[in-house]
């Protein structure tokens, strides 16, 4: 499955040093935030904000004609929401994660996805959930065959493919840009794909990076 997911170059070509490290996990046992959840958000509320790296975000969002001011990278918000919200464990585990390395992540359904995720410059045309609107010409999004998924990179997803406490198989998309290292990127999928198994001992993890010309 992994495999089958891409970058298109319009995406490269607008930021040459993206790379995101997709990981699927199967078999999660989801559920209510828990004591041990709760933990790890409060041990990445209390950590200071790596601003350098959100400020690399905003700067790919005016690269794409998008106002960050309005429309926020996903980390950039999150770390507006201290102490972090609770959610469910999954999306706890890897907002606890997003935050400590100010790093944008996504957590999908894939239970609910419609052939395979990419990322792509948008036409205008796509499906996409009222919630989340119609994107915008030459706008980042990720999709699937049946439409959006998240709008603006990482900005707003939809409701089809979020996680839920009953999501049992999950892809999250860590996405990077300098000065984060491909070095810090592995880390960081290590770090969740720890928190996942810590909650589901039996889940199977899989990963594969993914960056310009590869």
């Amino acid at each position: 499955m992994l495999d089958d997911i891409w970058v298109d170059d319009s995406v490269f070509a607008l930021r040459p040093d993206f790379a995101v490290l997709l990981m699927t996990a199967r078999g999660l046992r989801n559920g209510p935030t828990d004591d041990r959840s709760r933990g790890w958000l409060e041990q990445a509320s209390a950590l200071e904000v790596q601003t350098g790296k959100i400020d690399a975000w905003k700067d790919a969002y005016r690269a794409f004609g998008a106002k960050p001011q309005r429309t926020r990278p996903s980390v950039d918000a999150l770390t507006r929401r201290m102490p972090l919200p609770e959610i469910n464990r999954a999306v706890d585990a890897y907002n606890s994660v997003s935050v400590k390395h100010a790093l944008p992540i996504g957590g999908e359904d894939l239970d609910h996805y419609v052939g395979a995720a990419r990322l792509v410059r948008a036409s205008g045309e796509e499906e996409s959930e009222e919630a989340l609107g119609r994107p915008e010409p030459g706008e980042v999004i990720w999709r699937d065959d049946a439409g959006v998924t998240c709008r603006r990179w990482n900005w707003r997803q939809g409701v089809r493919t979020r996680l839920t406490e009953t999501t049992a198989n999950a892809l999250f998309l860590l996405e990077r840009l300098e000065p984060m290292s491909l070095e810090e990127l592995k880390e960081a999928g290590e770090e969740l794909a720890d928190l996942l198994s810590e909650m589901s001992p039996e889940v199977q993890i899989t990963s594969r990076l993914l960056s310009n010309g590869k």
